[in-house]
């Protein structure tokens, strides 16, 4: 994503394991024994030490997988597109019959020539879809080439899930959904006649199996996407972060205005944080809770899930110094439900929507970037020292600004926030969660100082 996660990230010799371990080929470069088709119809023929799959017309995604299951392994591979075409390398894959009639599902290393160039992401093909979009590290955004051979190389250990494409560190996720399953190679299906016909090649696939801890590459400095509640992976220690609620206790964390954590209004329970229901009132019950320590240049992550119209939001720069009722004064990341509260339909533009900076600027809302309601949504917020600010949900981008320009004042003059003086412009302030007397929860809360 940013310079900050980015500066020092090594690019990594796809050939690291190979003076230590035994290497396989997963294809013996004659024909496909070891492999077969599930899904879609389209075709995968051998020619010139190449598994070459064509797109067909009115069929859906088709895989050639592996008959072996892989749980921890290095996998390499080369690959090249004829034409600009999507597709994917299959990872710890599964097919179950009672699972949408046999569809494949697992994570994907994606291939994806098109603009956004998000080749080397990860998706989770037929169910959660993005689990770590190339939007998170732009550097790697530059490494596939077009019209020619490219080396892929995924690392499986436990729940780590490493990527690089052209030995550039691609993707870094830590996940458990998944421990094992088979290796594929997806030819996607195609929407227009006209795209029929279109190949994709393959070619020198061989994996490495149960690696030792040596034959992995060495950690870099990319952004993780962690979905285990409430962990700090080893990368993610070594990048700066740490957990800002410890998914058990109040420590931390006081009730604004209060030198306490509220005695009602609040429950952790099996390691999330949730906002008890009290009939939608602004912190007229538990009120609202702050961290004991204060911050200024950060990233800062959370998870959070609302329950049908819910509303909350996580502040930031929030001092105290106003002294009002209701909720706390701060710059707000807001936590709604856009479809069922009316406050999504009041302010200007949007700007009251889920993501977006409260009363400020509309939050850019993605495809399918907002999860069902019930179901958990990832945030974040990104203050730079030079006082750029992001907003994040599900690895997408949805607010940038610039705390003090003349926009950002612009902004402030037109807003319910005017008559605050100075507002959002401390150089320190509390983190703040809000009570807006909904059933809201939040987990992995995590933070970075940046410098």
């Amino acid at each position: 994503m940013k310079k900050l996660f980015l500066l020092g990230a090594t690019l990594f010799s796809v050939g690291f394991a190979s003076a230590q371990g035994k290497w396989q080929p997963l294809f013996n470069g004659k024909d496909l024994k070891g492999w077969k088709q599930l899904g879609g119809s389209a075709t995968y023929a051998v020619k010139d030490k190449e598994i070459i799959g064509t797109t067909v017309a009115k069929t859906p995604n088709s895989f050639l997988t592996t008959e072996k299951n892989y749980g921890d392994f290095i996998l390499e591979l080369e690959y090249k597109l004829d034409q600009d075409l999507n597709s994917g390398i299959q990872f710890r894959s599964q097919s179950w019959p009672d699972y949408e009639k046999g569809r494949v599902f697992g994570y994907q290393m994606e291939i994806d020539p098109s603009a956004r160039r998000w080749s080397g992401g990860i998706y989770e093909e037929g169910r959660r879809g993005w689990l770590y979009p190339l939007d998170l590290n732009p550097v790697a955004q530059q490494a596939y080439k077009k019209s020619t051979w490219n080396k892929y190389r995924i690392e499986c250990r436990g729940s780590e899930i490493r990527t690089w494409i052209n030995g550039v560190p691609a993707a870094h996720v830590v996940d458990t959904s998944l421990p094992t399953g088979f290796i594929a190679l997806q030819v996607h299906s195609i929407g227009k006649p006209e795209d029929a016909g279109k190949t994709i090649r393959w070619r020198n696939i061989r994996i490495l199996e149960n690696p030792s801890a040596s034959q992995y590459a060495p950690y870099d400095s990319i952004y993780v996407v962690n979905n285990i509640p409430n962990n700090i992976s080893a990368q993610e220690k070594l990048n700066g972060y740490k957990l800002l609620w410890d998914g058990s206790t109040k420590t931390g964390w006081r009730g604004a205005y209060k030198d306490k954590f509220p005695e009602k209004g609040w429950e952790i329970k099996e390691g999330t944080l949730n906002v008890l229901s009290s009939g939608g009132a602004e912190s007229t019950n538990g009120g609202d809770i702050v961290t004991d320590a204060t911050y200024g240049a950060f990233d800062l992550e959370f998870d959070f899930k609302l329950t049908e119209g819910a509303n909350s939001g996580v502040k930031y720069f929030v001092t105290e110094n106003e002294k009002n009722s209701g909720s706390a004064i701060g710059l707000e990341f807001q936590i709604l439900d856009n479809d069922k509260h009316p406050d999504a339909k009041l302010g200007a533009a949007g700007n009251r929507t889920l993501g977006s900076l409260y009363d400020l600027i509309p939050a850019y809302k993605f495809a399918n970037s907002h999860k069902k309601i019930g179901e958990w949504n990832h945030g974040r917020v990104v203050v730079y020292p030079d006082n750029r600010v992001e907003h994040w949900v599900n690895g997408h981008k949805v607010v940038s600004f610039t705390r003090g320009d003349n926009i950002y004042k612009a902004l402030v003059a037109r807003s319910k926030y005017a008559k605050w003086p100075e507002f959002g412009m401390a150089e320190q302030g509390h983190i703040l969660l809000q009570d807006h007397g909904d059933n809201v929860s939040y987990k992995s809360i995590k933070i970075k100082i940046l410098k």
